[in-house]
């Protein structure tokens, strides 16, 4: 499936890794539709994509709201007239010691994680069907052999890798590839723990062979927009690190 022209659906596209992801396809010649609780921010990035000559419209979508979810890929079609990628980015994130989370913090982390990302798989399948691409966003959180302090958020991410493999066999015969990464990229998240606990940032970093974080656009989108095109046309259920080499998944 050549990326040029198709529409492509980024949740959580109004900053960090999902903002790359959706600079990466635009730039690649595919029409964006930007997915975000707040309007402004995907905006900004629908006019940034535009100022590059390229398509994009902007929606408002809270991916915990089961209605707005349901109702985004309608939206979208009505919009652009098709539906052709579909990349589940938003997450809310909650960190914690599993003494310390509440039942709503898992909850949420769970809601805005899986959840969401079955809702919106299942809400685009119809408009994929027949040549479609989808690609979930795990983490090596849910890898890595001491998730200490990050275990609901692995967990989700987990769930995530697992509905990707169940959809990559289920929706085959439907023409619907379905692959999931694993990023190590730059973030306004990833800037606050860096300022907040530098010490715990470096010594991450230096378990990275290529000793650098990722870039959302060059590293990250440009994994995400091959996994969508042609060149992987033979690659489904399968979770590609893209993390310079942090994780060693076997």
């Amino acid at each position: 499936m050549p990326i040029k022209d198709k529409v492509a659906l980024v949740t959580g596209a109004g900053q960090g890794v999902g903002q790359g992801i959706a600079f990466a396809l635009a730039e690649r010649g595919a029409r964006l539709a930007l997915a975000g609780r707040t309007y402004e921010k995907v905006e900004q990035t629908a006019k940034e994509i535009r100022e590059r000559g390229r398509d994009a419209q902007a929606f408002t979508c809270d991916v915990t709201d089961e209605y707005e979810v349901a109702t985004l890929a309608d939206k979208v079609v009505d919009h652009f007239g098709s539906l052709s990628i579909l990349v589940n980015n938003a997450q809310t994130v909650i960190n914690g010691r599993l003494l310390d989370i509440t039942d709503d913090d898992y909850a949420m982390v769970m809601d805005s994680g899986p959840l969401a990302t079955l809702r919106l798989m299942r809400a685009c399948h119809p408009h994929l069907s027949g040549g479609g691409a989808i690609v979930n966003l795990g983490s090596a959180a849910g890898v890595r052999w001491d998730p200490s302090g990050y275990g609901i958020y692995a967990a989700s991410k987990e769930a995530i890798r697992a509905l990707t493999r169940t959809a990559a066999c289920e929706w085959a015969d439907d023409g619907i590839r379905v692959n999931a990464i694993l990023p190590l990229s730059t973030s306004p998240g990833l800037a606050t723990w860096t300022e907040q606990r530098p010490d715990e940032a470096e010594a991450y970093l230096s378990t990275v062979p290529l000793h650098r974080f990722g870039d959302p656009e060059s590293d990250i989108g440009a994994a995400v927009a091959f996994l969508c095109g042609d060149e992987a046309g033979y690659i489904t259920g399968h979770s590609l690190p893209v993390d310079g080499g942090q994780v060693l998944m076997r």
